[in-house]
Order: structure tokens, then sequence, then C-alpha cells
């Protein structure tokens, strides 16, 4: 039997339905934008952001999501709102010509304000109501509650006004945005609003170390879960941007297709074939050893596949970097003309760490590269600590991944420092580390490379002489001897000696071959007069042989003649007989 008043789970609990900002990161860290028909608050300093916050939700709104919206302003005129967001791209006139937006400015003298037991907001809600009714508005902008509240010092009056504003948008099913000025130690003016707002965003501007960062933080969001961390984000031609800057984890897929590093040796060091997709690639070494030349050669290839790349220089404009690759033979110029390959160039300096991660996010979700390079990722370190750079480059290899990019890192090596060691910590992160490195002998510079890790693949263990030419990189065998490695003139002259040596045995075999060749001539001819002469010492011998047989044959027929003449016995002629025919059969033949 079924328990009594148990619950129906047979339907889904509904949850906060929510409103899409259209503002790009904010609507995945609140899982969706803000509370649908309910007010939220937007505070902080001056200069955070919060009114343009407010207007990308209203204009975002009006053309993406077919939602009418009332900006109402206390301090900026219509004029000077319409001027201050055209650099974001907002053609506020032209809203409001289609009735999509309206603007409505209240001004607000504080002087003329009398505090009395009977204030309240009814002039403010009809005002509003009537612009709502006027071009049926979803969304609401009061900007800022400050200049509406400046006068009442009184802290009862001043939250039951609060409270009834808020209903009173609640109640008209409204999605509003509030904003207000940061207090003292308190997150508003008041510190009152915050208390009966549904949602409440922070925003907030601060200098480390003469770096600006903007970050923002969630700090209520009622009847649904939310990011609770600080998330930097940057204002631009194209409005806010927001970056989750949580890690991304580890749930990333591993491709088995392979891509090519762009020269064909260092592809034979790897299984053969080059680099996995969607891995990471680290590339340290000391100041000229070519770790630059190399990410270029990684970028050409990428783009010859035709490929989109990017390029992101935190040293060099892209001018300098185009330039210094036409000398060894890397023309990347015509793929930026055919928008195959872009570039970002920045000096670290420019903005904090945080920006930079939101600024590569944004480019990178934009274009959707393939290929990326980040040259080098050591300058970080002039805007971070080491570990404030090791979780920003953490997060940064993350979203590489989740996205399939295949991105190269270069990392500049201190002189005298342990150069297996990367100088940001990230070594352990990298699917493939190569180390290029200058080597110091006979009075002269040499470059080599070697592979100290590739996962997931079979890589050669040797170290490769890294050769710039005018037709790009050249990897050549180094010569390894007992005097241990050689590169340059020494590995020339140790070439060119056993080069020498090899003609010279080659030579000595030859006249080897020869005398061989020549005793055997002579050998072969001694062997036909040896036969010769036997031969005609045989025929001498079996001549005479032959005469001495015939000379036995004679004597031994003289022997029976007499034997007959004499008329001896049957007995002594037949043994004269047998002698003759012995004789006979002795013949040589």
């Amino acid at each position: 039997m079924p328990r009594q008043n148990q619950p129906n789970r047979s339907k889904p609990l509904e949850g906060l339905k929510k409103v899409s900002t259209g503002i790009s990161g904010f609507d995945e860290i609140t899982g969706g934008g803000l509370p649908q028909g309910r007010p939220s608050l937007i505070c902080g300093s001056a200069g955070a952001g919060k009114t343009l916050f407010a207007m990308e939700f209203l204009v975002r709104g009006a053309t993406q999501y077919n939602e009418p919206g009332v900006f109402m302003s206390f301090e900026e005129s219509d004029e000077e709102l319409t001027q201050n967001v055209a650099s974001l791209g907002f053609d506020l006139k032209q809203l409001v010509a289609e009735k999509k937006l309206l603007l409505d400015h209240v001004f607000i003298e504080r002087s003329e304000i009398e505090e009395t037991g009977d204030y309240d907001l009814e002039g403010l809600f009809l005002r509003l109501g009537h612009a709502i009714d006027a071009i049926g508005a979803k969304r609401v902008v009061l900007d800022t509650l400050e200049a509406l509240f400046s006068g009442l010092p009184n802290e009862a009056i001043l939250r039951a006004e609060l409270r009834r504003l808020f209903r009173w948008l609640k109640d008209r099913g409204m999605t509003a945005v509030i904003t207000c000025e940061r207090g003292d130690g308190t997150l508003t003016r008041y510190g009152l609003e915050e208390y009966v707002a549904d949602c409440v965003i922070l925003l907030d501007n601060r200098v480390q170390n003469q770096i600006s960062t903007r970050r923002m933080r969630i700090v209520k969001y009622r009847g649904t879960s939310h990011g609770t961390n600080e998330y930097p984000f940057f204002i631009n031609e194209t409005g806010f941007s927001v970056l989750p800057i949580t890690s991304i984890g580890l749930s990333h897929k591993a491709p088995t297709e392979v891509v090519s590093s762009g020269i064909p040796r260092l592809d034979n060091m790897l299984m053969g074939k080059g680099f996995y997709r969607g891995s990471s690639i680290l590339v340290s070494g000391t100041a000229g050893t070519g770790k630059s030349t190399l990410a270029a050669h990684f970028i050409l290839a990428a783009c010859s596949r035709g490929e989109r790349s990017f390029y992101f220089a935190f040293e060099e404009s892209q001018d300098q970097i185009l330039r210094n690759m036409h000398s060894v033979g890397v023309d990347l110029e015509r793929f930026v003309k055919k928008g195959l390959l872009k570039f970002y160039n920045a000096r670290p300096s420019a903005w904090g760490l945080e920006v930079h991660l939101a600024m590569i996010h944004k480019v990178v979700s934009e274009y959707d590269p393939s290929v990326i390079v980040v040259d080098p990722i050591t300058n970080f370190l002039a805007v971070g600590d080491d570990i404030e750079t090791k979780s920003m480059l953490t997060r940064l290899i993350d979203f590489f991944k989740t996205k399939q990019v295949t991105a190269m890192f270069t990392s500049l090596t201190s002189p005298g420092s342990n150069l297996e060691d990367s100088e940001v910590g990230v070594s352990s992160l990298m699917d493939v580390w190569l180390l290029v490195k200058n080597i110091e002998a006979n009075g002269e510079r040499n470059r080599g490379l070697y592979i100290l890790k590739a996962r997931g693949m079979a890589h050669s263990n040797q170290v490769r002489e890294f050769l710039m030419t005018p037709r790009g990189i050249e990897l050549v065998d180094a010569y390894i001897g007992s005097e241990g490695v050689m590169m340059g003139s020494a590995r020339a002259s140790q070439i060119a000696r056993e080069t020498a040596d090899k003609i010279a045995r080659e030579q000595a075999r030859q006249r080897k071959e020869r005398e061989l060749r020549r005793k055997h001539e002579l050998y072969e001819a001694q062997l036909v007069a040896l036969k010769g002469q036997y031969e005609t010492e045989r025929d001498a011998i079996l001549k005479e042989l032959e005469e001495e047989q015939k000379r036995e044959e004679v004597i031994a027929d003289q022997r029976l003649e007499i034997a007959r003449l004499r008329q001896a016995d049957n007995g002594e002629v037949q043994l004269v007989k047998n002698g003759a025919q012995s004789a006979r059969k002795g013949t040589v033949r």
C-alpha cells in the first residue's frame, strides 16, 4: 500500500524562470541570466560599469529577444546616454524610433525634496507605468537609486519606499535592473537595497601594481544556484564580456588525429607524424634559440592546410613578426591577407592576468581557430606572481582543450637556470615539451633540439642540431663521438675526416682487389703451363711404356718360337704362352 499524504513527484518541480541578458559569459555563470519578473541590483563604485551593464541588458533584450525596455535615468540626460553608449555600437536613437526602447530622464533636485510623513513614489510609479505601457516594455532599468532617495535620511521611510518600489516592479512582472553606488563598507550606499533585491551583482574596478582589472561577483541570487567566484570582465567596442575563471576540468576529449609541426624531421621524431590535435605544446629555451621560429613553422603548416590560426604575441608587433619570419623563408603575410591568420599583439602590462584571459577567451570564441600560438607565456610574470600566472595559464590550457584547439606555448628560460624546468611551472600540464638550447663549443654557438616528453606517442630521445636557413628550419643529426656531441664546424670537420678516412679505406680495398685479381690471373696462367707440361711428359712416358711393352711381346714371341723349335713338352709351352699373354695384357693405353 502506498503511503498516505506522500508528495506527488511524478511532475518535475518548476524552478525560477530566467531572462537571458545577452551579455557574453554572464548568462553562463548565472545559469540563464537574471530572474524573470524580479528586480536585480547592480552595485559598484564609480567607473565600475553599472550603467553600461544596465544599458546592454536593455539593448540586447530589444534587439535579440524582442523584449522592449525602459531606461529611466536620474542623473544623465537622454542625449548624454546616447553619446556614451555609441562607442559600444548601440544606436539608441534608432531603437527609440522603432519603439523598442524608451529613454526617460527624471530630474531630481535634492534641495526641492522635503521629507514628510506622506512621502511616497506614486508620481514615479505613474510615470514609469506610462512608459512601460507606451512600448509594451518587458525590461526596466532604474539608474541610479541614490539620486532617487538622496533626500531621505530617515531609514524607516527609505526601507518602506524601497520595498514598495521592488514590490511594484514585481507586480507589473518587470525584469528590472537597478543600479546603485557602493557604500563605505557596505554593498550599497544605504546598506538596505541588497536585502530587498532578489539578485545582487557587485562590479569592482580594482588597481593592483598599477594595473586595472574589472571583476564581477554574484553576491546573492534567490531561488537558484550560481557561480560564487569573482569573474573578470572587460568593456570594449562590442560591449560587456564576462569570463568564468574557474577551471573547466578534465572532461575534454582526446582526438587521435595528428597534425604536422611544419618541420618534417621534427614530425619524424614524433612517431613520424607530428602532434595530436587538441594537444598543448611547450617550446622552452633561452633567448635566441628559435622558439618563435618553431611557432611560425607550426602556424605556416596549419594555414597551408586551410585551417584558421591565431597568433598571440606579447613581445613583437605583427609587422615585426612577419618581417622576421621572411628571413627564414616563412611567408605568413599571404595567410593574413587570406584571412586564415590573425594576430593579437599586446604588452602584458596593458591589463591584468584575468583580463588577458578574458580577451583570449573572447577572440578565440569569435574566430574559432584550429591552431593557436601564445608567444611567450613567461611575459605574464610581469603582471602576476608565479601562483597567479600558473592559475591563469591552467585555465587557458583547459579552455583550449575543450575547444579542441592545438596550442603551442613558448617559454623563455633565464640563462644559468635549469633549462629542463619551465619558468611558469606549467610543463607538467603540457602534452609535448620541446627544449631548444644553445650549445657552445670550439669557439662557436650552435642550437640543439630535444623532445623532453610527448604523451601518448613514441618519440626520439636523440638531440638534433637546429639550423635556421633561408629555406626555413632544418634539423640535422648531431655527431656523437668520444668527446661528446659535435655540432657546427666541429661536426663538419668530423664529417670531413670521416669522409677522407672512407675514401682512403676504399682506395686500399680497391688496391687489394687488384692484387687479388693479378694473383688469380698468374695462378691461372701457371695452371695452364703446368697442364701443358704434364701432358707432354705424360705422352713421352706413355710412349716409352708402349715401346717397352712391345719389346716384352717380341721377347715372349721369341721364347715361344724357341720352345716350339726345341719341341718342348706341353707344360713348358703352356708356361711360355701364359707369359706372352701376360706381356700383352700389360700394354699401357
